[in-house]
């Protein structure tokens, strides 16, 4: 009993320490992600773009 509580407890102390390693691996895999999606063709877009024709023809 006293030495799965101590397992547990060693868990529970190594998570926090770890959080910041799954942080920098997922961001990572992301930036990895996006290289190749770039590699392929993709494109990132700004979901906020002003609609060009809309500007010409107000003025």
């Amino acid at each position: 009993m006293r030495a799965r509580l101590l397992h547990y407890m060693v868990i529970l102390l190594m998570i926090p320490m770890l959080s910041g390693c799954w942080l920098l691996a997922v961001g990572g895999a992301g930036a990895y992600g996006g290289y190749k999606a770039k590699e392929a063709g993709y494109g990132v877009q700004n979901p906020i773009t002003k609609d060009k024709k809309a500007e010409d023809q107000k003025k």
